[in-house]
């Protein structure tokens, strides 16, 4: 790794990154979902579908769901009963995710605490890796994706979905208002946290485009990479296989 890595607009240290991303989400953790249909209107809702959708898992399936929190991949997976591991860095988020299920009676996840760079689990363990924008809040990036790897059997798959920026013109520049301008005080009116979202949109400008991120998980050992843009690259659906 470098000696600085960005933290929104910032360029900081690896370990402060790693201690500031954990600030985010245990202040946004209470009302992370709530934030998510304000700021996008609902259709995270209808994105994480379409991802599962991609991911298609399958009855008896060993999916790792990285950076799963509070649980919204992992119960749309578990519907089509796959086995699930939730694994987030943060345990407030888990603890949110643990709740979720307890009320909608899953009862078959797993949770872990787990850092995406180190994972505790041995190689060759799971059929699919998911991660559902999470990547960018990682501290090293292809050391996570290195991880996601060494974990999955050959012919295990990897699928990513994570925000970028549109190139859609017109709608670019609506949505660089939007999110610079009112998404922070959303984040204000309804989580009473201004800066934290603040830095989750610096987070998606500094994050690579999808052809670098595709080069990125590429690199880390996957083959058969594509991604799938929504929104003219706003978010995006990445995908690779371990062969």
């Amino acid at each position: 790794m470098t000696d600085q890595v960005s933290f929104g607009y910032e360029d900081v240290a690896p370990d402060e990154k790693t201690t500031r991303v954990g600030q985010v989400f245990s202040s946004v953790a209470s009302k992370y979902d709530v934030m998510n249909d304000a700021m996008s209107g609902g259709m995270h809702r209808l994105w994480k579908d379409r991802f599962v959708r991609k991911v298609k898992p399958q009855p008896g399936e060993a999916i790792l769901d990285m950076a799963g929190g509070t649980g919204d991949i992992a119960f749309r997976m578990a519907d089509h009963g796959a086995d699930v591991t939730v694994a987030d860095i943060n345990q407030d988020m888990l603890d949110v995710g643990v709740e979720r299920a307890i009320e909608r009676g899953y009862d078959s996840l797993v949770w872990s605490c787990q850092n995406a760079e180190e994972l505790s689990y041995p190689a060759n363990a799971f059929d699919a890796y998911t991660i559902v924008f999470g990547i960018r809040n990682v501290t090293d990036i292809p050391k996570a994706l290195r991880e996601a790897h060494r974990v999955l059997k050959p012919g295990g798959r990897f699928y990513c979905m994570e925000f970028s920026t549109t190139s859609w013109p017109g709608f670019k520049e609506v949505y660089d208002v939007y999110s610079h301008k009112i998404m922070p005080q959303i984040g204000k009116m309804i989580a009473g946290d201004e800066d934290s979202y603040r830095y989750l949109v610096e987070s998606i400008r500094r994050f690579p485009k999808p052809p670098e991120f595709e080069a990125m998980i590429r690199d880390a050992g996957f083959a058969n990479t594509r991604v799938e843009m929504i929104l003219g690259g706003a978010v995006n659906i990445h995908s690779g296989w371990k062969i």
